[in-house]
């Protein structure tokens, strides 16, 4: 786990703002489907509510990806996002024993 790169992708507040709504999509995203469990969040959804174009959507959630907090499925054309609770939890612990 490298604490910096997780800090750095929550130093930005849609990414920040993204992070807590995947935690609960179905509060977050209206006509939520949920993917295979409920969990999942399309990424078309996703880009909707930030208001932001797609490249930029996309960039935010490789830098979430890439921190681990956030994992991803393809499912044909589509691409479903879910809030990674184990390695936020662990951050967290981390990040807690460093300061």
């Amino acid at each position: 786990m490298d604490i910096v790169t997780i800090l750095k992708a929550l130093s930005n507040q849609k990414r920040l703002a993204l992070l807590a709504w995947l935690r609960e999509p179905g509060k977050h995203f209206y006509h939520h489907q949920g993917g295979m469990d409920g969990h999942e969040v399309c990424v078309g959804l996703i880009e909707q509510k930030l208001g932001l174009s797609q490249s930029t959507t996309s960039k935010y959630l490789a830098q979430l990806q890439q921190a681990g907090l956030v994992t991803a499925r393809r499912q044909g054309q589509w691409t479903y996002y879910r809030y990674n609770c184990e390695a936020i939890d662990a951050f967290m612990k981390a990040l807690g024993k460093q300061l």
